[in-house]
């Protein structure tokens, strides 16, 4: 007999997969799929995504969910309510309005080709790399959509003629599943939310608006650019031709900004997603404070058209759990990314060796796009396990370097910290599932970690905002104090402050041999 009840589900489309999630109405998972997809890498640098196959990623993992979920028992045909949608931000797609085909592949957040528009833009414009940060809060860099978009334009003639032509669409990935989940070319809705349009460089913080100034300055035409709507409303139906033909989708949230919403992380809070990169965001509240530490100012989260707007210092990280897969596939020392944990575990120090994983160069607090990897200390002693350790141990290194950064930008009055003064440090995404990179993080900060039960805050985070605009959840009772806190796990320190600053000054000195390396002979 099937179970009636009520359902949420949510869409996670991350940068190397896909998944699909059915959620109760108590926020546990009654349904799940996920599929891999293919990375391309043109050129080196380059990363790219097919958009295509992106899409059928998605139209497989909502079939399967949901065929998982029918087999035991629950009709999630009748009492789905909404579908959440979080995705891989600042990737961007321009495709035709008229056919529904991508003009060229998805250009990836983490692919730097855009290196020479960023250098060309500083020396033209009047306030170099930080011209745009008093609008939107980002500083030039290959990261972001904006650079992806002009190399396009400048590149690309099937773009150039379809943006003259009045037929191209610009947006980021989840404009481009929204589009093609409502409709596609028979009426599918042009739209972006305020997170995912908060890391283009070209939407102001304060307004919520693309910012005229800027579109006229880089030369981008508005009418591709899609609309901006709030973080929990509903946006449009399912179209048919897909799974769960009907059903709204009521929440579009950037991934980093779904997972502070799955923490239920309130002004003063942070939290630390360890994924392919890692990002670590810090509620600010209602007011953007600017960062002079090498930090970006960005949006939160707006749950809702009248809700209020929340926003946060961000560092963002390129090249984390991506590190281990390089160790996996490319140097074959591991044969898959759980290994890593008990090899690095054979050994109780790196034997001095210090990885840093600037592949494409370094992100905050750095922001050296000349910077490439590197792997130092290496003696006849240094084994495998060794190197792994360094590799774990450069995720928290980075993630230590952003947290300095943001307590001098926050100050005491920004943060929020427990009865004995600590300041809690909340992380998630598939990494954390590995006891020693938390031990290792918490050794690192001096401070604690804390890891919820449910890991996998991205998509709950979308289904949060999803149920809480058709009235399935309210927002103050999911921000409630200390829910996700009373079922977590709490990684300690054990190090010593002066094994930690030793440890740090070590490192330093690593990262800056990493300076000026991109342009080394092939």
């Amino acid at each position: 007999m099937s179970k009636e009840q009520t359902f949420i589900a949510s869409i996670d489309q991350g940068t190397t997969s896909t998944r699909f999630f059915i959620y109760d109405k108590s926020a546990r998972i009654i349904g799940s799929h996920h599929v891999e997809f293919t990375q391309f890498y043109p050129e080196a640098g380059w990363v790219e995504h097919d958009p295509m196959e992106i899409l059928e990623s998605v139209r497989s993992c909502m079939t399967k969910a949901l065929d998982k979920a029918t087999a035991d028992g629950y009709n999630v045909d009748s009492g789905l309510k909404a579908i959440g949608l979080t995705n891989q931000r600042e990737t961007v797609v321009v495709w035709s309005k008229s056919t529904g085909s991508p003009l060229y592949n998805a250009i990836v957040w983490m692919d730097v080709r855009t290196s020479s528009i960023c250098r060309k833009l500083e020396k033209e414009l009047p306030g170099g790399r930080t011209h745009f940060v008093e609008s939107c809060g980002l500083p030039l860099s290959t990261y972001f959509s904006a650079v992806k978009l002009l190399w396009l334009m400048e590149n690309k003639e099937e773009v150039r003629a379809a943006i003259k032509k009045g037929d191209a669409l610009f947006g980021t990935i989840d404009t481009w599943l929204i589009w093609n989940l409502t409709g596609g070319v028979n009426g599918g809705l042009h739209v972006t939310d305020v997170s995912n349009a908060s890391r283009t460089m070209l939407m102001n913080l304060k307004s919520l608006d693309w910012d005229e100034a800027t579109l006229k300055t880089l030369g981008i035409p508005a009418e591709i650019l899609p609309k901006i709507v709030s973080n929990a409303e509903v946006i449009g139906k399912i179209a048919k031709g897909w799974p769960l033909f009907g059903v709204p989708i009521a929440g579009c949230l950037g991934d980093q900004h779904a997972a502070m919403v799955g923490q239920a992380c309130r002004r003063g809070e942070a939290k630390c997603t360890y994924g392919t990169g890692a990002f670590i965001l810090l509620n600010t509240g209602t007011v953007p404070v600017k960062s002079t530490h090498g930090l970006l100012t960005t949006l939160a989260f707006k749950l809702g058209p009248k809700a209020q707007t929340n926003y946060a210092l961000e560092g963002s990280i390129a090249i984390a759990g991506a590190a281990v897969q390089w160790l996996r596939d490319s140097l074959g020392i591991i044969s898959s990314a759980s290994e890593i944990e008990s090899l690095a575990s054979k050994v109780d120090c790196t034997g001095g060796v210090y990885f840093v994983p600037a592949f494409n160069g370094l992100f905050a607090p750095w922001w050296r796009d000349d910077a490439r990897g590197i792997c130092i200390g290496i003696t006849r002693f240094t084994s495998k396990s060794h190197i792994a350790r360094a590799v774990l141990e450069s995720m928290c290194f980075q993630v230590k370097d952003v947290l300095d950064s943001m307590h001098k930008d926050a100050g005491e009055k920004g943060e929020v910290k427990n009865e004995k003064g600590e300041f809690l440090l909340r992380v998630d995404g598939g990494a954390t599932v590995n006891n020693l990179l938390m031990q290792i993080q918490a050794d690192l900060l001096g401070s604690s970690v804390v890891r919820p039960a449910d890991i996998e805050t991205t998509a709950l985070g979308a289904a949060y905002a999803a149920g809480i605009a058709v009235g399935v959840w309210k927002e103050e009772e999911l921000f409630a104090s200390g829910q996700n806190i009373k079922t977590a796990s709490i990684f300690s320190p054990k190090s010593s402050v002066e094994w930690r600053k030793k440890k740090v000054d070590s490192w330093c000195k690593a990262v800056e041999r990493t300076f000026g390396l991109a342009d080394l002979e092939m």
